[in-house]
């Protein structure tokens, strides 16, 4: 337990930033997990769609330096794989 002032701020501030940061993580993961299971189903509209909120989330996600960056344009890279594999089977 901090005895400063300011370290008492610092960790209240840590503690709301935190909890900021798993909310948008979380946001990320329900949106890659509609992707997926769009991807399983074959659904090439619901699957875009997923796809562009997904992206979007990253994006401002590795704006913000939640995530990093290359790991972001990673994900999305590989999701657009997935997404451009789904179209070429149909």
């Amino acid at each position: 337990m901090p005895n400063i002032k300011s370290a008492e701020k610092r960790v209240r501030v840590i503690e709301k930033k935190t909890a900021e940061n798993k909310a948008i993580k979380s946001r990320i993961s329900t949106y890659a997990k509609k992707f997926k299971l769009a991807i399983a189903n074959k659904d090439v509209v619901n699957a875009e769609v997923a796809y562009n909120d997904v992206v979007s989330l990253m994006d401002s996600a590795a704006r913000d330096n939640v995530i990093h960056a290359n790991s972001a344009n990673r994900k999305k890279a590989h999701y657009a794989k997935m997404l451009d594999n789904l179209k070429k089977s149909i």
